[in-house]
């Protein structure tokens, strides 16, 4: 339902004063009954909710959301028209919700511009359009669509657990007043007029709530030392900068549900006495900036941020700070001189942020995703977050599902959830014609998940016990045909591109790394006879060069930039060795290490492939078998491409 102008000093007077003031009015059947229209669960007209989160706009959901538009203008419909968040199923997208007026809600998958006005023909007349259908949600108000599945029960959805994404996709991602009606700010509410800041750590510390920035640090934990500390200010940061490729949780969240966000940094400010907090993302992230912005004024308005919230004497501004992509922002000490102006360098620990961060003053710097449990926590208890999970990890984890999986997205699991089940369930399989390899989780922590390896859970230790870590939540399925080494290649050169430069053995290792391993993906020049001993020199010195890195750089992106390195070195020997040795790649991605040769049986010397080479290595006359000069070949593919007889192999 969206309010009308005349309503909304109305709908915020009920809201502030029978549900953020009065907790346990919500309880009250008259009160329970305005939330659920509020929250937009009992509908007069239709409403129509289009996911428009940055994915799906790269799939044409704008233009979705336009075409709708159109259409209920031209056709004079009355009907609410949303521009929402993300349900995590990126393949699905442009996906569009559909409510109609005692019915349930609907979801139809990939609706295009062109598709629209036949799509609301049907579904505007009861009819569906069965070959976009997805599911729909249960409902105990309202009637069930007959065979359509239920949404929690396809495949992708089964196996996740939604706590933390439970609004993403389903509410008005910049609607304060349905976030309200929905529960949302009540634990703030509660949490500031009956415990103590003392108190809301203990409750957060016993939760058991580990970081999921990597280090798995206790949160309530880090909060006492800034609590316990000394000072006339202190601070909280968000860290949802996410410049690690293939992850984009952060951005998810920030953009279907920013609410939940600022509760939960409203609540961490609380708990160590910060009166000023931050949200630290990137500027590229211009959709999540502007809800989060417009989400921040709502709050504001209603008096959940600024001074003297509630009347209850606690001050808490929160302002969103954009600063550039670099990976090294991500490092807690470095954020915080990016926040204040200077260039985004990390510093020496200790003094640790906790007790020495911006401004010198003590500062609490937690990922998004841990903070975003806080809300819950305090809602329904420490106890109830120990039962999500397995006994050495609590709560749930996000991942950016991608790679060669027939489904892809944002998940959801629970800790103790295996790879497998990632894979084989939630990601459906490997797409045709592709075979399973590997899980790369996450850039920075450069970890695989193997064939060999597959069963290990989302848990800290059984990651450790693997030889892994739990990373950023990047989730990335490779199959058979990708290289290694070119992934390693990859990341050793992301790790140098993205070095601030500051410390030698991250500033000069990433560099002579990536020297090694460019060295065995391609060919040596005819000219140069030292090269294979140097090649090989390079190869033995790598092991040495990582422990250097790793015991005497300054962050953490020094210590992980050999991992994915060491990583191929353990767990695909023989396909480094067929590189080193053989100067072949298994994969055949390694471009400079093809041989490029000509079938004179299948030849017919249409000189196509004579026409394409731009270095001149193909000689041959018209009507007659042609070949290629390796010595003049560069391997650009371009040959294989233009021949029509596959006459022309690879080797």
């Amino acid at each position: 339902m969206i309010m009308k102008a005349n309503d909304q000093q109305e709908v915020k007077q009920f809201l502030t004063e029978k549900v953020l003031r009065n907790p346990n009015g919500k309880n009250d059947t008259e009160i329970s009954g305005i939330l659920s229209v509020i929250a937009g669960e009992r509908i007069s007209r239709p409403l129509i909710y289009v996911g428009t989160t940055t994915c799906a706009v790269a799939a044409g959901a704008t233009k979705t959301y336009n075409a709708i538009k159109n259409y209920l203008e031209e056709s004079h419909i009355d009907a609410d028209l949303i521009m929402g968040g993300c349900i995590g199923f990126c393949k699905a997208e442009p996906i569009v919700d559909i409510q109609l007026p005692g019915k349930a809600r609907i979801v139809f998958q990939n609706v295009s511009a062109e598709s629209v006005p036949e799509f609301l023909d049907e579904i505007l007349n009861n009819s569906l359009p069965e070959n976009m259908v997805l599911g729909q949600y249960k409902s105990e108000i309202h009637q069930l669509w007959e065979g359509v599945p239920f949404l929690e029960d396809i495949p992708f959805f089964a196996g996740q657990k939604k706590v933390l994404t439970e609004n993403c996709g389903v509410t008005d991602p910049v609607s304060v007043s349905q976030y309200i009606a929905k529960g949302g700010y009540q634990a703030f509410a509660h949490t500031i007029t009956n415990f103590t800041p003392a108190e809301v750590c203990d409750i957060v510390e016993k939760s058991g709530l580990a970081g999921r920035g990597g280090g798995a640090f206790i949160a309530g934990t880090k909060w006492k030392i800034t609590l316990n500390a000394v000072s006339d200010q202190k601070y909280f940061v968000c860290n949802a900068v996410e410049s690690d490729p293939g992850s984009y949780m952060n951005r998810v969240i920030m953009e279907s549900d920013p609410h939940k966000l600022i509760e939960a940094l409203l609540i961490g400010s609380y708990a160590i006495g910060a009166s000023k907090a931050f949200i630290f993302t990137r500027g590229e992230f211009s959709l999540a900036i502007q809800r989060l912005n417009e989400a921040l004024k709502q709050a504001e308005e209603y008096g959940i941020t600024g001074h003297n919230i509630f009347d209850s004497g606690v001050n808490i501004d929160i302002s969103v700070k954009a600063g550039a992509r670099a990976f090294v922002c991500g490092e807690e000490t470095a954020l915080n001189n990016s926040i204040e102006g200077k260039r985004a360098m990390p510093a020496f620990k200790p003094p640790f942020p906790a007790l020495k961060g911006l401004w010198n003053k003590p500062t609490i710097v937690n990922n998004l995703e841990t903070l975003i449990n806080v809300p819950q926590i305090l809602k329904n208890g420490p106890d109830w977050f120990q039962t999500i999970g397995n006994e050495i990890s609590k709560g749930t984890k996000l991942f950016s599902l991608s790679g060669k999986v027939n489904n892809y997205g944002t998940i959801e699991v629970e800790m103790g959830t295996s790879f497998k089940s990632i894979v084989e369930e939630i990601g459906g399989g490997l797409q045709p014609n592709h075979a399973f390899k590997a899980i790369i989780l996450g850039i920075n922590s450069g970890s695989y998940i193997t064939e060999k390896t597959l069963n290990t859970k989302v848990d800290f230790e059984d990651l450790k016990k693997a030889g892994s870590q739990l990373g950023s939540g990047a989730c990335v399925v490779v199959g058979q045909d990708s290289c290694m080494l070119d992934i390693a290649r990859f990341f050793t050169n992301f790790f140098k591109n993205e070095s601030c430069g500051k410390c030698i053995p991250c500033r000069e290792g990433t560099a002579l790394m990536l020297e090694i391993i460019e060295a065995a993906t391609r060919k040596p020049p005819k000219d140069n006879s030292f090269q294979t001993l140097e090649r090989f020199k390079g190869i033995m010195q790598l092991k040495g060069m990582a422990e250097v890195m790793k015991d005497t750089s300054l962050c953490s992106l020094g210590k992980s930039a050999p991992n994915a390195i060491m990583n191929t070195l353990a767990n695909f020997k023989s396909e480094f060795d067929a590189h080193v040795f053989e100067r072949k790649c298994p994969a055949g991605i390694c471009r400079e290490l093809r041989t490029y040769s000509i079938d004179v049986d299948l030849c017919t010397g249409c000189t196509a492939c004579f026409k394409k080479c731009p270095v001149d290595a193909i000689i041959g006359s018209a009507r007659q078998p042609h070949f290629i000069v390796q010595d003049k070949c560069i391997a650009c593919n371009a040959c294989f491409e233009a021949c029509k007889f596959n006459a022309v192999l690879i080797d």
